[in-house]
């Protein structure tokens, strides 16, 4: 069975290009475009890896990752999060909440793909 990843974006440009870099790669995926609606879409399709962008409409990054944290079947779900927001108090806080990696955007195609197979395979 192949693993999913989970894009949690709203911004379409930054969904198209994950998406296409996704595609390519042969890896299945699903789209959110807002921080509420993804927990359901968590719940039930149980994806192998969340790309997690923080500023969201309805509920943002932060809290859709404490969210995760404290659901025990998600505690260990791997989680980038991909975002503009690049300051080290963003960095530390999503660290202290249990990121498994943060990236900023703009990002590099390259880089984006190998921390993806990186967290799929662990």
């Amino acid at each position: 069975m192949s693993k999913s990843v989970l894009i949690i974006e709203d911004e379409p440009f930054i969904i198209e290009a994950l998406s296409f870099l996704l595609e390519r790669e042969g890896i299945d995926f699903d789209c959110s475009t807002d921080g509420e609606g993804c927990l359901d879409i968590i719940e039930s399709r149980r994806p192998d890896l969340v790309i997690l962008d923080m500023m969201l409409p309805q509920m943002n990054g932060m809290e859709v990752l404490q969210s995760l944290r404290n659901t025990e079947a998600f505690k260990a779900l791997p989680v980038l999060m991909l975002t503009a927001k690049g300051q080290k108090k963003d960095r530390k806080a999503a660290e202290d909440a249990g990121v498994s990696l943060f990236m900023t955007k703009p990002f590099a195609n390259d880089e984006l793909i190998a921390n993806v197979h990186r967290l799929l395979d662990e």
